[in-house]
């Protein structure tokens, strides 16, 4: 499994995943491991021949090893949290009633 540096020092974790006919997520897994709420996430699109037919997938291990360094870099710099940090609090709506 590929790592990354992150500009505070953090070493996270390179993981391919979820791999379609065009795109494929990069996974960042924060090295706590205690809890995905720290990993993050961002899409690899590819241009391939691959994205133009409706059966064809990508490999991850080919698309991990023809991902450089200012790749993994920029994916990372854009990259979205996996979760939330924290709940939502939105109050209940009084229109609706519960039923059980």
């Amino acid at each position: 499994m590929a790592t990354y540096r992150s500009t505070d020092g953090t070493v996270w974790r390179v993981k391919v995943s979820n791999v379609g006919a065009s795109n494929a997520v990069v996974l960042f897994q924060h090295p706590d491991g205690g809890s995905t709420r720290k990993d993050r996430y961002n899409w690899y699109i590819s241009k391939g021949p691959e994205a133009k037919s409706v059966t064809g997938r990508l490999d991850p291990k080919r698309v991990a090893d023809s991902l450089t360094g200012d790749d993994v870099d920029l994916l990372f710099r854009r990259s979205m949290p996996v979760s939330r940090a924290d709940a939502l609090n939105i109050p209940p709506n009084p229109a609706v009633k519960a039923t059980i």
